[in-house]
């Protein structure tokens, strides 16, 4: 069958939904193979072959020539030398034929099954391009539209036919809006039977990081760098960075000038407080840096265990430790280092020296 139509769409519909020809190729022709089988009584012996060069579509049968047909053979493999000589005259035992089918000849219904085949067939090849696109951004941030939500819910959606939901208490207030569009974080891609999916957080400490790389350059460029970071979602975060270029100030750079860098952060968080301390390569300095905003009198480390005493004046023990401990757990988590806060006081009852 030559169809230089069929070969014209095939680049359209390629194009359109984002898949390789041989692919939607591959498809049309198991659609044309089991419409052979309806009008051919179920044989197995067909091939399809394109000619795209010919734009000519081909089913080649194909029978084994023998003398008396075996009833146990595949359906349709065989053929008898008599009928063999009717298609080739010097055909003989032993010999394979090949007999071209024309698509045109099937029937109506044989034909709508192919035609079947071939939409749920484009459909599993969007569903299995979309997992892949969603596969390869798992750890990366997103920008989605609200396109529907509730009282607890809120649905997103990601592009390529593709929705899923986040708590409606994860979003800004002035995101619950039809068509807003929010960053997420990506966390896990599932494959189902009727797509990708998708794993969102607002939530995740890896969204500050994300936000953060967005906003400030140095970040995107590895200049600067991002060596710890812990969060209390909706409340506080602590991220520990480093430089380097010996000429950039990696606390500049984070918080641009008059801080505006951040604050465009803290502002896609709903106020979300963000400290931030230069790392070290020195252990001591590095904790004195974690416990900020108070400051250390003396830091104690043990680099075999990774632990540290950092002493604090007797006012600044609260500030140190935090609401309900907050800012110690949280410089312990981006620091690294398990960090055991005391006050002068207490270092001097317990005869600590430093």
């Amino acid at each position: 069958m030559i169809s230089k139509e069929f070969f014209k769409a095939l680049e359209q519909v390629a194009e359109d939904r984002g898949v390789s020809k041989d692919k939607i190729l591959d498809i049309f022709g198991k659609g044309l193979l089991n419409a052979y089988k309806k009008d051919f009584n179920g044989q197995q012996n067909a091939k399809v072959v394109f000619n795209e060069e010919k734009a000519e579509i081909l089913i080649v049968a194909t029978y084994l020539v023998v003398d008396t047909i075996d009833p146990e053979a595949e359906k349709g493999t065989q053929i008898t030398v008599e009928e063999a000589q009717e298609l080739k005259k010097n055909a003989r035992i032993g010999d394979i034929i090949e007999v071209k089918v024309t698509p045109k000849d099937f029937g109506r219904i044989a034909a709508s099954s192919a035609k079947q085949i071939l939409t749920q067939g484009l459909k599993q090849l969007e569903r299995e391009r979309n997992f892949e696109i969603f596969s390869e951004k798992v750890g990366e941030m997103v920008i989605a539209e609200v396109v529907a939500m509730n009282n607890e819910f809120v649905t997103l959606f990601l592009g390529y036919e593709t929705e899923t939901s986040i708590p409606a208490k994860d979003l800004l207030e002035s995101d619950l809006v039809i068509g807003n569009h929010v960053r997420v974080y990506i966390t896990k891609v599932e494959q189902t039977t009727k797509g990708p999916k998708v794993y969102v957080s607002r939530t995740d400490r890896n969204l500050v990081k994300r936000l953060m790389e967005n906003a400030i350059p140095e970040l995107q460029e590895g200049i600067v760098e991002i060596m710890g970071l812990a969060r209390d979602p909706g409340d506080r975060c602590k991220v520990c960075v480093a430089s380097n270029n010996p000429k950039v100030d990696p606390l500049g750079a984070c918080l641009g000038r008059n801080g505006v860098r951040i604050k465009e952060v803290i502002d896609l968080l709903n106020g979300e407080k963000i400290d931030i301390y230069k790392w070290s390569d020195d252990p001591k300095e590095l904790v004195s840096n974690a416990i900020q905003p108070a400051k250390s009198i003396a830091v104690i480390v043990d680099p075999k265990d990774k632990t540290a005493i950092a002493i604090v004046p007797d006012d600044q023990l609260s500030l140190a430790i935090g609401k309900k401990g907050q800012n110690a757990r949280l410089a312990v988590q981006s620091s690294g280092w398990k960090i055991d806060i005391k006050s002068e006081t207490d270092a001097l009852v317990q005869d600590i020296h430093y």
